[in-house]
């Protein structure tokens, strides 16, 4: 058996764990850190998201409105020193709504994130406006509004939307939001830890050796066989798969794993500008039918339910530059818990059904119905614990350490959970919401009755 040892061995080459090794190598300049991955790096769900983010987050307290804003710091940090290499924009989301019982609920929850820390929000109505609505570029991150625009003014709906339904009657324009290149973001942080020393083993963790209640060493199958690597430090930032490493370890992990798939496709009619925010139905949807295709569902219990009001949410953006046609649609109308296979399930009545539940927010979509265009799909899990909050921290062995249920939001928060993380590794001081994403925190009974009240918190 080979040997060798390092300061950390981190387990996963995806976003949380390269931004680990970037933060304790290039950041702190801890020697020889290791990152262990049987596939290629950024590949296995680091490269499977839509790529945005947003800084708009629900309560019931503002630790994550914190956390992100925290991690877009150094996203913009990151951009402006790269020449913004990562592509980082400041589109923003786009919620749209056209149930006019909703319109005091719609208003009510912007307040209450505005007030945990997303910044102001500026109402525009047709009788009165706190100030003009400032429309966002296509391009660049810098010098833009923070909050978000509450638009109750149809008239400046159409005015800037017009392919939004006619039926919109408010949207909720979040600014400090966007997307960019997770795959750049990714590289520009793995080239930096590899010029400070960070090193790729490339191999299955099998197992993690512990004497004493401590982490010692691991073990990785390579091709040349198995390698043991002493170590005192050990992260698991395994996403999908980390519940067969807190298994090494003895620790039940609270975590669990939702399929989330996307459809990408050519919007050859141009229905929605390239210069577009994501777009989001905040309205729950039920899709057309015509009628003969609403006899033969009816008909079908295994398709039936597609003729009840499906869950809010359906979203999507352009993707690529002002000469391309892509779009990116996605929909969590079904999302079981599921354990993780690889390659993925493909649903084969996706692109239809997304594409007929965003025509609801975006009529122009469907003429696409007809003849479905041609469509990529993929996807990957997301690992989340139940209120949908990430794991941040010591593991109750010492020595190990994990970054991990970062659910749909992986790309957006890498930065910040990976500086937090290394904070904890080097025993520095903390920021006080570091706590909200301990393990610990469910030992806390308080902690457990509130979770009980606050239900989830979301993905969008």
């Amino acid at each position: 058996m080979a040997e060798q040892s390092a300061e950390v061995v981190i387990c996963g080459a995806g976003i949380a764990g390269v931004a680990t090794a970037y933060e304790l190598a290039s950041v702190r300049g801890v020697g020889k850190v290791l990152l262990v991955e049987q596939g290629d790096p950024l590949a296995l769900t680091s490269d499977k998201s839509t790529e945005a983010y947003r800084n708009w987050w629900p309560g019931p307290d503002d630790v994550m409105v914190r956390l992100i804003n925290r991690s877009i710091d150094r996203l913009e940090q990151l951009a402006a020193e790269s020449d913004n290499a990562i592509a980082l924009n400041r589109r923003g989301y786009l919620y749209a709504t056209a149930d006019a019982g909703r319109l005091a609920s719609f208003r009510a929850e912007a307040e209450q994130i505005a007030e945990l820390g997303a910044g102001p929000l500026r109402v525009h109505s047709p009788d009165t406006s706190a100030e003009p609505y400032r429309p966002a570029p296509a391009h660049g991150f810098a010098d833009q509004p923070a909050g978000a625009d509450l638009i109750f003014d149809q008239r400046l709906i159409r005015a800037h939307f017009p392919y939004l339904s006619e039926a919109t009657l408010a949207v909720l324009h979040v600014r400090r939001a966007g997307w960019f290149s997770a795959r750049q973001l990714g590289m520009l942080l793995l080239e930096r830890a590899r010029a400070s020393g960070v090193q790729l083993v490339r191999g299955q963790l099998i197992g993690v050796e512990r004497e004493g209640g401590r982490v010692v060493a691991v073990q990785v199958a390579t091709a040349g066989g198995i390698e043991r690597i002493a170590t005192s430090r050990f992260v698991s930032a395994a996403g999908p798969l980390q519940g067969a490493v807190g298994q090494m370890l003895g620790v039940e992990l609270p975590l669990y794993n939702e399929l989330h798939l996307k459809v990408a496709f050519d919007d050859r009619l141009g229905v929605v500008p390239r210069h577009a925010p994501m777009l989001i139905c905040a309205d729950p949807v039920s899709l057309d039918w015509e009628a003969a295709e609403r006899v033969e569902l009816l008909g079908d219990p295994a398709l039936r339910w597609l003729l009840n009001p499906l869950p809010s949410g359906v979203h999507g953006r352009p993707e690529g530059g002002a000469d391309a046609a892509t779009m990116l649609l996605l929909w969590d109308y079904h999302t079981p818990i599921s354990e993780p296979h690889f390659p993925i399930a493909i649903d084969p009545q996706l692109s239809e059904l997304v594409l007929r539940g965003m025509a609801r927010m975006i009529p122009g979509l469907a003429a696409y119905a007809a003849s479905l265009p041609r469509a990529y799909i993929d996807g990957g899990y997301y690992t989340r614990t139940r209120e949908n909050r990430p794991l941040i921290g010591p593991l109750p062995v010492a020595g190990a350490f994990i970054i991990g249920g970062l659910s749909g939001f992986g790309v957006m928060a890498a930065c910040a959970a990976a500086e937090l993380l290394a904070a904890q590794i080097c025993g520095e001081p903390l920021p006080s919401y570091a706590p909200a994403f301990s393990l610990a925190r469910y030992s806390d009974l308080a902690y457990l009755r509130k979770l009980e009240q606050w239900g989830d918190v979301g993905q969008l």
